[in-house]
């Protein structure tokens, strides 16, 4: 039996999953009721025969529409150019680490790795964190840095580059990998990429400044911009996926206003070393390690009043491989919402709390509900092909009239917060209002019922418990090399 690391007695100690905390009311009332709601409007399409058939339809556009006005008035600063401050020096420059994570990358690693050495701001430590590769990461390795593999658990250190380090880990998944480098380092700040991304020039400098400037910054993500293939699926995969990422992010911005920021990307995420040790490192049994570290994170500032914030940076900026097919891409949401339950699950406790701020009353509140969302969208639509199927075209025409003034509002914000993402990215996605437009129309009927379909398959996975990170290859980077 292994030995018990420092981090795993910190993680033991404090980790909700393990120590069960209470449900809230709240918590109960919510995710109880809007199941219970869900069932009732179902009902109805069968007792009513006006538009209200359609009610959990409208009930789903209803909640949608809401959102998008609390995201509308909560990035209206972004309209204003941001100025930020200059970092203040420092007696001692902080160091940073970037921790790759890695399982069989042979095909994209060299390419991150010169990537993040090419930064404005080199990182002063690039730490492969191979998870138990069996392709040829080794001989990849060897050539492009003269690296030779060291036992299980030891760093290697590259002669050609000393910045390039190597540590294996017999296969733990990847927040077992980042636990492992992270026991071997004692950078002030560590940033996590995968192998699948590349951070434009002056990313890490952008991260360093975001630390300097605020000592109370624990977790910090950038912004990324989805990459496929050049195939026919692939470029429609990455249409809809880089709009979906911009609302995404605009509506991160939204929440850290309000000090709900709970959603970083781990592909690229900046922390505070210190702060992730104290609260026991990454969840390894958990899909989406990087969200469930934040709801400790905040956990524990509140529990220690720390004042601990979390953001997104506008200005550190990244491209990522996206899926590019339908299978790859329903596993990815799959993975996604599986492990969103999971940690909406396991933190319980927080939902409707007063002692976790706005983060406790606002942010968790909604996120329960954002549980049974895919749901309604899925039964909605399922009604309308019912009622066009069985003949109920009375119903069809005010529905019609009800989805069309949706998408007239869905035009409007998709342009508002397009206009105000290049503004705050620096043009990152690409100008086009006929791409806009287009994508208003279609996304209803195709795309987004594609993520809800994945969501699905998540409630399956976390119901189950039987859910793996899967394989994805690598086309849209390897495309671009």
């Amino acid at each position: 039996m292994l030995t018990p690391t420092p981090l795993d007695v910190r993680f033991a100690a404090y980790s909700p999953r393990l120590n069960r905390p209470p449900f809230t009311t709240i918590s109960v009332l919510l995710h109880l009721g809007a199941l219970v709601l869900l069932a009732v409007l179902v009902d109805m399409a069968w007792r009513q025969t006006g538009l209200f058939a359609w009610s959990v339809g409208i009930a789903y556009i209803g909640y949608d529409t809401f959102l998008l006005g609390f995201v509308a008035v909560m990035t209206w600063s972004l309209h204003r150019r941001q100025m930020l401050a200059p970092p203040p020096p420092r007696e001692r420059p902080e160091t940073l680490a970037v921790l790759l994570a890695a399982h069989n990358e042979q095909a994209v690693l060299v390419a991150t790795i010169k990537a993040l050495a090419a930064q404005a701001e080199a990182p002063d430590i690039i730490l492969i964190a191979d998870n138990g590769s069996t392709d040829a990461t080794p001989a990849v390795l060897a050539e492009a840095f003269g690296l030779a593999p060291a036992p299980y658990g030891d760093i290697a250190i590259s002669p050609v580059m000393p910045s390039v380090r190597w540590l294996r880990v017999e296969q733990a998944g990847k927040a077992g990998a980042l636990n492992a480098v992270l026991e071997k380092i004692d950078s002030d700040i560590v940033l996590t990429v995968d192998a699948d991304t590349i951070l434009l020039p002056d990313a890490i400098a952008a991260m360093r400044a975001a630390f300097r400037r605020e000592p109370d910054l624990v977790a910090a993500t950038g912004l990324l911009a989805p990459i496929c293939d050049h195939s026919i699926t692939g470029r429609i995969f990455e249409w809809f996926q880089t709009y979906e990422y911009v609302r995404n992010f605009i509506s991160r911005f939204a929440w850290m206003q309000v000090n709900g920021l709970l959603l970083i990307s781990g592909a690229f995420a900046g922390f505070r070393r210190d702060a992730v040790v104290a609260v026991g490192g990454f969840d390894p049994d958990c899909m989406v390690e990087d969200y469930e570290l934040i709801h400790r994170l905040h956990r524990w500032s509140c529990d220690n009043d720390l004042g601990w914030t979390v953001r997104v940076l506008g200005e550190a900026r990244a491209q990522t491989d996206a899926p590019a097919r339908l299978i790859p891409f329903l596993r990815q949401r799959r993975r996604w919402f599986g492990g969103f339950l999971q940690t909406q699950y396991w933190n319980r406790d927080m939902v409707g709390s007063q002692r976790f701020g706005r983060l406790g009353t606002m942010m968790l509140p909604v996120k329960a509900l954002d549980t049974v969302q895919p749901l309604y969208g899925l039964a909605a639509f399922a009604l309308l092909v019912g009622f066009v199927a069985t003949g109920r075209f009375v119903l069809v025409l005010p529905i019609l009239g009800v989805m069309l003034a949706k998408v007239v509002l869905d035009l409007s914000f998709h342009f508002w917060s397009i206009r105000l993402y290049r503004r705050w990215s620096g043009g990152l996605v690409p100008e086009g209002s006929a791409r806009i437009l287009l994508t208003s129309l279609i996304e209803p009927f195709t795309f987004q019922l594609l993520r809800h379909v994945g969501a699905a398959w998540g409630w399956i996975a976390f119901l189950t418990g039987r859910s793996t990170w899967g394989s994805q290859k690598r086309r849209g980077l390897l495309a671009r090399q």
